[in-house]
């Protein structure tokens, strides 16, 4: 009977920490059983709701600050909530049978979980009150499955951008967006701990399934969601000066786009120039050197581009500050030369980083 037992809470917590980007194993309706997504509103998972593989969701709010923490003791990926169950759960009332039976289970399920290549976890969501409106921030961080991340991607979205991507790749997508469920709009209530944590498991879940369906995750719309805001943001305090600002927020885009397969686009050289241009201003020359390089072999495979000859002036320049060989770029450059329109005549890097429209 223990043994039993064991199975079905075992089969609950592999649903609540399901790997394969939030799709339910039973039924949903009936016909198409493996392709149903969970309900955005998880009626049936009230125990759960903040349980993650590696931590717990927290809540915060400017107004009053209510801070739920784990108990002590828990760790790896039985973490859970006040109230929660797992292994762990079972200390105290349960059988040590019992106790042992789940973690056994848990421990032989670990390796049958299908594996992602890219996670979405809402790591954090805060109340903001502005002058009329208030609103939750939700903290999304990209994880490489099987990776350790020290420096992990991260963005920070409210519903109402949730709403817009949902809006816009339904207008596009119709036919692929069908069957993928989005978070329903409240009337009240919208800012208690149990609707928050639906709502973040529900936008991981929906994150997810964009991203299982190729021609979506390739789309403009499904990306610029994730790293648009940081270059318009990045290009801002570019312009005013704030290079250390916006060297971390470059940074970031250029994260973003790595885990999103996005490095083959305009934005991501873009990306680079962005990079290159604050590590030259804080005289950190040996990384935009980097930044120049690799941005090169980018362009190398394309053929001509407006941001080649910028590049190529100022991988020479950086080159010879930091004692490495240019003889390849001034050899293209002078191709250039000859082809086009005299170098003085081109804008510098800096100044294609300014003038370029972000919209």
């Amino acid at each position: 009977m223990h043994r039993g037992m064991a199975a079905r809470i075992l089969h609950r917590l592999r649903h609540a920490l399901s790997g394969d980007g939030g799709r339910e194993e039973r039924p949903c309706g009936g016909a198409e059983a493996e392709d149903c997504p969970e309900s955005s509103e998880l009626e049936d998972d009230t125990e759960g709701l903040s349980t993650r593989l590696s931590g717990t969701l927290s809540f915060t709010s400017h107004e009053e600050e209510e801070d739920e923490e784990e108990e002590e003791g828990a760790a790896g990926p039985g973490r859970q909530h006040r109230g929660g169950w797992g292994p762990e759960a079972e200390r105290g009332g349960g059988s040590s049978l019992l106790s042992r039976q789940l973690q056994e289970l848990w421990r032989r399920s670990r390796g049958s979980l299908v594996p992602q290549r890219l996670l979405f976890e809402v790591t954090s969501a805060s109340v903001v009150s502005e002058r009329s409106s208030k609103y939750v921030l939700y903290t999304i961080y990209l994880i490489r499955s099987g990776r350790f991340d020290k420096a992990p991607a991260a963005i920070a979205r409210r519903y109402s951008d949730f709403e817009r991507l949902n809006r816009r790749l339904r207008c596009r997508f119709g036919c692929d967006m069908a069957g993928i469920a989005f978070p329903r709009k409240r009337l009240r209530q919208n800012f208690t701990a149990e609707t928050i944590a639906k709502r973040s498991r529900a936008f991981e879940q929906f994150l997810s399934h964009l991203h299982s369906i190729a021609e979506i995750r390739r789309s403009p719309e499904f990306l610029e969601f994730f790293f648009l805001q940081d270059l318009q943001a990045a290009q801002r305090l570019t312009c005013t000066g704030m290079y250390r600002e916006a060297l971390a927020t470059w940074a970031n885009a250029y994260r973003l786009q790595d885990r999103l397969g996005a490095c083959g686009s305009s934005r991501f050289l873009l990306t680079l120039a962005g990079l290159a241009v604050c590590h030259q201003e804080l005289d950190e020359l040996s990384e935009a050197h980097g930044c120049c390089e690799q941005a090169l072999q980018l362009l190398e495979a394309q053929g001509s581009h407006p941001l080649l000859g910028p590049f190529l002036q100022a991988h020479v320049h950086l080159a010879w500050k930091v004692g490495k060989d240019k003889r390849r770029s001034e050899a293209l450059l002078q191709d250039l030369r000859e082809a086009g329109p005299p170098l003085q005549q081109q804008p510098t890097l800096k100044e294609c980083l300014i003038k370029e429209p972000l919209e």
